[in-house]
Order: structure tokens, then sequence, then C-alpha cells
């Protein structure tokens, strides 16, 4: 069998080990070669552990670049080491784009920091004026902030993060202006944020790598950590019904080691993910925008795979 340059026979069988709980063969180093993105190091691939080896069909990787570095239909594309913050590969990291709901991770970075997640929040009229994805509260209705906080980083729901960032900045232009403050604090200086959820408007973007710092601030908050790791959640209405509520990553269901983080999809954005994973020792966040159905799975999931036992 031929295979591409610099891609081993004994390369492919990580990708096996992924496909095939059954397979236990270990996984030799790829020869280094510079890869077509940016890569700031190239350690050796080390076997698998048993127990995370299944990779479901539908997560199929693609192909890999030199390197190991899996190939993406993404328009822009980051990955990163979440303790240390080094750049593992970057795909253009600094190209300013929409970055549609994945910027929830910078609302809720907002509200979990500023606390008192117990106090409650009272619905205005105006918070729940955003289509289309809604969790339909209603004008009057009081929730607890962590309440809804689960609902914004699960369910990804529009009115919800009016409500929150109202709450926080007294209207969306105050939270917009604290968005915009934060951001800058983190590094994060070609971004723009407008509103608390990433609906198209003129003069909001980011960037991979913006989106990257935003993100690893999130998953450094124990708070929002334990939110995005959520399979579903059931939330209560004032009202007293109840409404399971699915996480909309679907990674994080499918790879065992996915723990987050958010999703995101508008026509100017594409599909967006910001994925997070974790194994003992190792904590890695991939950052992919502009991608489509069904790739941005795939994607995230080959960049997640790659960066964890790169």
């Amino acid at each position: 069998m031929n295979f591409p340059l610099r891609f081993k026979p004994c390369h492919w069988r990580l990708w096996t080990a992924l496909l095939c709980i059954a397979a236990t063969s270990a996984v030799a180093a790829p020869a280094k070669k510079k890869s077509a993105g940016k890569i700031r190091k190239e350690p050796a691939v080390r076997a698998m552990p048993a127990a995370s080896r299944a990779l479901p069909v539908e997560l199929t990787p693609p192909l890999a670049l030199p390197g190991g570095v899996p190939t993406t239909r993404a328009a822009a594309v980051i990955v990163i080491d979440a303790r240390t913050g080094e750049v593992l590969y970057e795909k253009n990291a600094d190209q300013q784009r929409a970055a549609a709901s994945t910027q929830k991770l910078l609302t809720a970075l907002l509200v979990a920091e500023r606390g008192y997640l117990d106090r409650p929040v009272t619905v205005m009229p105006t918070d729940t004026y955003a289509e289309p994805t809604k969790l339909n509260i209603k004008a009057g209705d009081t929730y607890q902030r962590i309440d809804l906080l689960r609902a914004l980083l699960v369910k990804s729901c529009n009115d919800v993060a009016r409500c929150l960032a109202r709450d926080a900045g007294g209207n969306l232009e105050g939270f917009a202006q604290l968005m915009n403050a934060r951001a800058q604090s983190l590094g994060a200086t070609s971004s723009n944020f407008v509103n608390p959820n990433g609906l198209p408007t003129p003069g909001q973007y980011s960037t991979a790598r913006d989106l990257s710092l935003i993100a690893r601030a999130a998953y450094a908050n124990p708070t929002i950590r334990s939110i995005v790791s959520l399979p579903n959640i059931v939330f209560r209405f004032a009202d007293g019904r109840t409404r399971e509520l699915e996480n909309t990553n679907k990674v994080l269901k499918r790879l065992p080691y996915c723990n987050g983080m958010k999703t995101g999809y508008t026509d100017a954005a594409g599909h967006c993910l910001i994925s997070s994973g974790a194994r003992p020792g190792r904590d890695v966040i991939a950052v992919v925008l502009g991608d489509n159905k069904p790739n941005v799975w795939t994607d995230s999931a080959a960049l997640l795979s790659w960066a964890l036992w790169m």
C-alpha cells in the first residue's frame, strides 16, 4: 500500500486505535516536518490508553498534514495548551471573522466572575427580543443567575444571554463595554463585541486567537468548566414547567475525553466550535471557525485527539 509522504503505516495505527477498541498496537512518532500551518511544538506521539481508544465512526478523522496535524476545512483554526497557553497549531488565526455564539463564553465569564450566582434575576420585556434560538423566558419571571448561566452555555439561548447581560451591565451597551474591557485584559485585542449572544450586527468580530484566549480564561473558571461539560440539564421555568436541554456540542457526547465548550452558527460565521479536551497531565482547546456540517464535529474531534496525544 502506498502512503503519503512522511505518513508512515505506524502513524495510521493512531487513527485505527481511535476507531477500534480492540486495537492494542503502540504508536510510533511520525517524522518531523514543517506543516502547512504553524506548529510551535512537535513532540513524539505516545500510545493512547486503552480506555480512550474508541472513536465513533461519525467522527472519523480527516487526513493529516505532514507532522501529524489533521487537515481541516475550516476558515480559521487554532489549537492551544490550556495550561500554558502554548500554540500547538494555527491556521488564519488572526483573521477577523464573525464568532457567532462562541462569544457567549465571554458573556458567561463576566457573569461567573461577578459572582452571587444564587441571586435572583427578573426578566424584562427587552430581554425576550432575541430570535431564533430562545428559551422563551417570560417578562416578569424570576430565576437564579446560575440557572440562566447553565441554559446559556448548554443550549445557547439568545434571550437568556440578553437577560444576563442586562442584569450585569445595566443595559446591552453597558455590557458590551464590559465584554471589550475583559477581552482586552486577556490580550484579545483584535476583537470588538457589540452584543452578548453573537447574533450578526455591524462592527462585531473576533479572531480564532482571541477566542482561544477567552476560552482559556473560561476553562480556568470552575463554574463555567463544570457547566460546559454537562451533556444535558433540566431547566425549571418560573411556572413550574420543566424542559430538558441537550448540549449543542455534539463532540462532547461522542468523544470520551472532550469536556466542553461552546458552539456557534450564523450564516456570516458558518459553523463554529470551541472544544476542549483533557487527559491526565494535559488539557487542550481547539477553536474552529467558518466550517460546515458535519465537518465542524469531525475536524474538532481530530484536532483534540491529535493535540492530546501529540
